[in-house]
């Protein structure tokens, strides 16, 4: 495989593309190509059997776009499906990582928050993780189903969008928590208000850099980084592609950029 070969991003809506961003500052010569499930946003709410089904479908097209790898922008997706898909494409799979190591590193009462879809909460994969790192640390998880649909609808500041935080705050600062980790890529675009909401004392945790640097060293240690000075990204959607141009504008540059509007099934 081309070490120019495209690099695959993917998730249940516009949530990941925090991750492309933090991608595009870590490897600028990259291509990316980004596709997000907007139609069926969100995924929170849905069966473990549905979200893996999209999931393959969404791996189907990336593997005739034949990535090298394909980062896997969605925690629900990740926490659910991403191990049993390793072995089953030609190219790397990176999951979205879950921020436990730099929330312990840096956390002083041993308590940390995780907010997450009900999906990525019921799997427990964040509170296993902290435990199984830190047996004497405490997990707080909350599942917060608002936020993603709210975030989706451009409500990124005001009223409805600070009632819900609010109200997903609430038992995390009843616990004391000085740690919170965003276990969904979509929580960024919220991330200055959970922070006003929570002050300077409480340290939050945004996986997508963590992510991003996990795919570098992947391809640094398989020798597949691209040998060009500059890159290309495409950002596809399955539904409401000017509303997805609007939100991306919030997190990147996109003078330069290329907008389309995938059916998956012409490629399952």
């Amino acid at each position: 495989m081309s070490n120019n070969a495209p690099i695959g991003v993917f998730d249940s809506g516009i949530g990941g593309l925090t991750v492309v961003k933090e991608l595009i500052e870590l490897m600028p010569e990259e291509d990316f190509i980004y596709f997000g499930d907007t139609a069926r946003a969100p995924y929170g709410p849905r069966s473990k059997e549905q979200i893996i089904e999209f999931m393959h479908q969404i791996l189907q097209f990336f593997a005739k776009q034949k990535v090298k790898m394909a980062v896997v922008a969605c925690n629900t997706m990740t926490a659910l499906g991403i191990e049993m898909a390793r072995s089953q494409y030609p190219f790397a799979l990176v999951g979205v990582d879950a921020g436990v190591d730099l929330a312990l590193s840096i956390s002083k009462s041993r308590k940390i928050g995780i907010m997450a879809t009900q999906a990525t909460i019921a799997s427990g994969k964040h509170a296993q993780t902290v435990l199984a790192k830190d047996p004497d640390a405490l997990a707080y998880p909350v599942a917060c189903p608002k936020l993603v649909p709210l975030i989706e609808r451009e409500q990124v500041k005001g009223a409805e969008i600070e009632k819900a935080v609010a109200e997903y705050l609430l038992p995390l600062q009843q616990a004391s928590v000085d740690v919170i980790i965003l276990g969904c890529t979509h929580y960024p675009f919220v991330s200055p208000v959970i922070e006003t909401m929570v002050g300077e004392n409480v340290n939050i945790i945004n996986p997508a850099k963590e992510t991003a640097l996990d795919a570098y060293r992947i391809l640094q240690t398989k020798q597949q980084l691209a040998v060009k000075k500059s890159g290309t990204v495409r950002l596809c959607f399955s539904a409401d592609i000017e509303q997805a141009k609007k939100m991306a504008d919030f997190m990147l540059d996109t003078t330069q950029m290329e907008f389309d509007l995938v059916n998956l099934h012409k490629h399952t």
